[in-house]
């Protein structure tokens, strides 16, 4: 059986994985589903092993994952209605400490099974920071807000708001705007769990990038919570939101020199850092493995993306021909370690100089799912839900952007581009972090005031937000006091994440006994 393996081709390999339900198999190499499959060959076998004799064995012959999912979900419930009950943030000590480490190796679960190395980078990436170990541990934040606010009105929440989610990128036009940049994690959600995160999220990033004390860093996150209250009171105002958009000739300062600084590098000498000397493909490196292999059947995938998501092909796409695929590694925080893939699609000109790139990266469940307060304005699949996100929070976003499965799994996808950034949190002064706070606190008050208008919420968003808000001083002053004892949370979390990472601790999942 080994050598009949080791002679197949990929595409082989991937339909034995789909016979035997191999998870996560559109996203392996030609080694790991070789790995996989060898592994899988025996009867009962485990990725560490043959499971104890008093483990339950699911279907696939590997002992079931411990998940609180379904606990967590009765629990939100539960809140929601106004219950007594204890909650996870309320824990001290070791309970805590267990806690964060139980919530880890849930939450990566697949990735830490099937020995996943930019699993292990991102532990390490975790261990290193204060704010990453933030930015990377959502679900552990999420559910110490577990059923929380449920008497407030529901928005689209971006689901991970904090200071590197803002950014620059295409428009529908192709030209450069400034808005929220991650939709990974969007979900509906009371309007307070954005602005929670968000101001907790602002502490934690001028203190480590902009080494700011205890009261600027306070000053800051202020700033961020009036910036989003003075947006909603303008757009219950106006009503403009359905029409706004942060360009270069309307934006702020500290944003218009930002978006500048994106338009000095051509979409030439771009392109020419991502491809070989050839122009016809990828460059191959450690971030970039070129698999020009599946080229083909990346046409496919990308005629039914384009198919699928009545994607309106803009004339510099030309006829959306695939030059080639590249596997991108190494990207990103909190999604390090989901498959991704480069896509290089011919533009008009014959010398690739117009080139575009989209990617595919892997969609996943929010943090925020089944914690929630119970509130039927959900959308149910990963791709489809990240999707719905951007196109309600960004006027005339991004044209690539949507969703597609590949053998299974949830995809969603975008456009690249020469001027896609965001801001250098090192550089900004006390002055620009307060600054940069406030216009992302007004940018997301947009993304909310769009929720009634091209998203699901069947009632007049804004008023309701100020309704809710009341007296503004006590309830900004409610958001700081929150954020200052979560981001102490988030630090003493932090301690215990790095005291069991230097014990081996996330090196296996946690499975089910009987």
């Amino acid at each position: 059986m080994a050598t009949d393996l080791e002679s197949a081709t990929r595409t082989e390999l991937l339909r034995r994985a789909r016979e035997q339900d191999v998870p996560g198999r559109s996203s392996m190499t030609k080694e790991q589903l070789l790995e996989h499959l060898g592994s899988s060959d025996g009867a009962g076998a485990d990725g560490d092993g043959a499971p104890g004799e008093d483990a339950t064995v699911r279907g696939d012959g590997r002992r079931p994952v411990h998940s609180r999912v379904d606990a967590f979900h009765l629990l939100a419930e539960a809140r929601a209605r106004g219950e007594m009950v204890l909650i996870p943030r309320m824990l001290t000590g070791n309970d805590r400490r267990v806690h964060v480490r139980e919530t880890v190796r849930e939450d990566h679960e697949t990735r830490i099974a099937t020995g996943d190395l930019e699993a292990r980078a991102k532990f390490d990436k975790l261990a290193g920071s204060v704010f990453q170990f933030f930015r990377g541990t959502n679900l552990l934040f999420y559910r110490d807000l577990v059923g929380e606010d449920s008497r407030l009105p529901t928005v689209l929440a971006l689901g991970d708001v904090h200071p590197g989610n803002f950014g620059v990128m295409p428009s529908s036009d192709n030209v450069p705007i400034f808005s929220v940049n991650d939709f990974d994690d969007a979900y509906y959600a009371p309007f307070t769990w954005d602005l929670k995160r968000g101001a907790v999220g602002f502490m934690l990033g001028a203190e480590e990038k902009g080494d700011l004390s205890r009261k600027k860093q306070r000053a800051v996150a202020r700033r961020f919570v009036q910036g989003y209250v003075d947006g909603i009171a303008s757009y219950a105002a106006d009503g403009r939101e359905q029409t706004e958009q942060l360009r270069l000739d309307n934006a702020p300062p500290l944003i218009a020199d930002l978006i500048s600084s994106t338009l000095e590098t051509s979409r030439t000498e771009w392109l020419a850092g991502l491809l070989d000397e050839t122009r016809r493909g990828f460059r191959t490196d450690e971030e970039l493995v070129p698999v020009r292999s599946r080229r083909e059947e990346f046409q496919g995938i990308v005629d039914r993306f384009i198919a699928e998501n009545e994607v309106r092909v803009p004339e510099r796409a030309g006829r959306m021909q695939v030059k080639d695929v590249a596997e991108r590694r190494g990207a990103g925080t909190a999604s390090l370690g989901l498959t991704r893939y480069y896509v290089l699609i011919a533009g008009v000109q014959d010398d690739g100089t117009d080139d575009l790139l989209l990617e595919f990266k892997r969609a996943r469940r929010s943090a925020l799912a089944g914690l929630v307060p119970p509130s039927g304005y959900e959308v149910d699949k990963q791709g489809d839900r990240i999707r719905h996100a951007q196109r309600v929070h960004l006027v005339d976003g991004d044209v690539f952007y949507g969703s597609v499965d590949i053998d299974g799994l949830s995809f969603m996808v975008r456009e690249r581009a020469p001027f896609r950034d965001d801001i250098s949190l090192g550089s900004l002064s006390t002055g620009d972090w307060k600054d940069y706070a406030e216009i992302c606190g007004k940018v997301l008050a947009h993304t909310h005031a769009m929720s009634d208008e091209s998203g699901n919420i069947d009632y007049d968003v804004e008023p309701a937000i100020l309704d809710a808000i009341g007296g503004r001083e006590l309830f900004i002053d409610d958001i700081l006091r929150f954020a200052e004892e979560a981001a102490d949370r988030v630090r003493q979390d932090h301690e215990y994440f790095v005291a069991d990472h230097e014990l081996g601790a996330f090196q296996n999942v946690d499975v089910v006994y009987r």
